[in-house]
C-alpha cells in the first residue's frame, strides 16, 4: 500500500506537473494537452505487454521496478528538453516513457490477491482504490503548490523522485508462490491474445472496460481543462491543479464509506451510475463560477473513486489468475490512452471554448454509462437467469 501511495501520487502529480510546465514553457494550451497525451498514449501497448510479462515473472516486483525506473527517467528527460530541443523530440521520450504507465495503476492492483486473505479481498480491493484517492489528492495539490512557489519545471522534477521511491516497495513484493521454473510454454503473443479474448467474451469485464475507459476520456477532457480554468475561474493556472485535489478529497470519503460497507452495492451497478454522476458534474463546472467549480469537482470525486473500486471488483472477481496481470494493466493502458485521447481533444476545443469542452466532457460521460447497457445485453441476461435458478 505505501509504495503504491508512493508511485500513484507522483503519477498522479506529473500529468498536473507536466500540464502546467508546458504550458508555462510552450506557451500554449494546446502543445499542454499534447505534451500530456504524449506520455499516457503509448500505455495501449504498454499495458497489455508488461501485463503479459508480470504474469510470466518468477519475481513480479523486479519486473514492477523497472517500469517504475523508465518513467521516473521519462520525467527528467522531458524535462531536460522542454524549451531546450524541438518539440517532437520531446514528444517522442514522452511516448517511449509513457510505455510503463500502467505499472503505476494495474501493476501494483494485480499483485493484491498474493498479499492479503481471499476472504478480505473485498476490503483490500477498496482500501487500494483508496491509494488513487490519496494519490489523486496529494499529488494535484503538490503540483499545483510546487508549481505556484518554486515553478512549474521544479514540480516534474518532485514528481519524478516520488515515483522513484517507490522502487524498494515494489522491489520487495513476494516471488510468485508455486512457480516453477519452464512450466510456462506459451508465447508472450498467445498470452495477449488470450487476455483480450477474456475481457472481450467475459460481459461483465468487457462493459466495466469500456464504461470506465469512456469515463477516464471525460477526465482526461477535464484534466486539459485546468490551466484554464484556474486562470479564468480562480485567478491562476497553479489553481486549477489544486482544484483536482478537491475531487480526488470526495473520492477518498466515497472509497472510505464503501470499504465499511464493500458488499453493501453491486459493483456493477456502482460502474454505470458514477459515470451519470461524473457527467452531472462536468455540466456544473462549466458555469465558470468558482462556487459552482468547487462543488462540480467535489461531486465529480464521489463519482470517479466509487467507480474505481467498483472496476477493481469485477476485474478481481472474474480475471482468471493466470492472466490476473495483464487483465489489469491492459484495462489500465485502455483506461489511460482514453484519458490522453480527452485530453487531445479538449484542449483545443478549449482554447476555442472553455464552456463548449466541459459540457463535451459530460456528453462522453453520458455515452459511458449509457455504454455500459450496449455490451452483449442477451449475455448478460443468460448469466443472471442461471444465477435466479440457482
Amino acid at each position: 500500500m505505501a509504495g503504491a501511495v508512493a508511485a500513484r501520487a507522483g503519477d498522479e502529480m506529473s500529468g498536473p506537473a507536466l500540464m502546467l510546465a508546458g504550458f508555462a514553457l510552450a506557451g500554449s494550451t494546446t502543445d499542454a494537452s499534447l505534451l500530456l497525451a504524449g506520455i499516457t498514449i503509448s500505455a495501449a501497448v504498454g499495458g497489455p505487454v508488461l501485463g503479459s510479462l508480470l504474469d510470466r515473472a518468477e519475481r513480479p516486483g523486479r519486473l514492477l521496478s523497472g517500469a517504475l525506473v523508465l518513467y521516473a527517467t521519462g520525467l527528467g528527460a522531458i524535462l531536460a528538453g522542454l524549451g531546450r530541443v524541438p518539440f517532437a523530440v520531446t514528444m517522442s521520450i514522452a511516448v517511449v516513457a509513457g510505455l510503463s504507465g500502467p505499472a503505476l495503476s494495474g501493476g501494483w492492483t494485480a499483485q493484491l490477491p498474493r498479499v492479503t486473505a481471499e476472504d478480505h479481498l473485498p476490503r483490500a480491493n477498496a482500501l487500494d482504490a483508496m491509494t488513487f484517492s490519496v494519490a489523486s489528492l496529494a499529488g494535484p495539490a503538490l503540483a499545483g503548490g510546487v508549481a505556484q512557489t518554486l515553478g512549474a519545471p521544479t514540480a516534474v522534477a518532485v514528481s519524478a523522485v516520488l515515483i522513484g521511491s517507490a522502487l524498494p516497495a515494489a522491489w520487495m513484493l513476494p516471488t510468485r508462490p508455486g512457480r516453477a521454473r519452464g512450466v510456462r510454454t506459451t508465447s508472450v503473443v498467445s498470452d495477449l491474445a488470450g487476455g483480450l479474448r477474456v475481457v472481450v467474451g467475459s460481459p461483465p469485464l468487457a462493459r466495466a472496460t469500456l464504461t470506465s475507459v469512456l469515463s477516464c476520456a471525460a477526465q482526461g477532457m477535464l484534466t486539459a481543462c485546468i490551466p484554464l480554468l484556474g486562470e479564468r475561474v480562480l485567478g491562476g493556472a497553479g489553481r486549477g491543479a489544486v482544484v483536482l485535489s478537491c475531487s480526488a478529497a470526495s473520492a477518498l470519503v466515497a472509497n472510505a464509506v464503501l470499504a465499511r460497507f464493500p458488499r453493501s452495492v453491486a459493483p456493477d451497478t456502482i460502474i454505470w451510475a458514477s459515470a451519470l454522476v461524473q457527467a452531472a458534474a462536468l455540466a456544473l463546472a462549466a458555469s465558470g463560477r468558482p462556487v459552482v467549480l468547487i462543488v462540480a469537482v467535489l461531486v465529480a470525486g464521489i463519482g470517479e473513486g466509487p467507480q474505481l473500486a467498483a472496476v477493481f471488483a469485477v476485474r478481481h472477481r472474474e480475471a482468471p489468475e493466470r492472466l490476473r496481470g495483464q487483465i489489469f494493466t491492459t484495462g489500465a493502458s485502455l483506461k489511460i490512452t482514453g484519458f490522453a485521447l480527452g485530453a487531445t481533444v479538449a484542449g483545443p476545443v478549449a482554447a476555442r471554448s472553455l464552456p463548449g469542452a466541459l459540457v463535451l466532457a459530460a456528453s462522453v460521460a453520458v455515452l459511458a454509462a449509457l455504454g455500459f447497457f450496449a455490451v452483449r445485453p442477451a449475455a448478460v441476461k443468460t448469466s443472471d437467469d442461471r444465477a435466479m435458478s440457482a
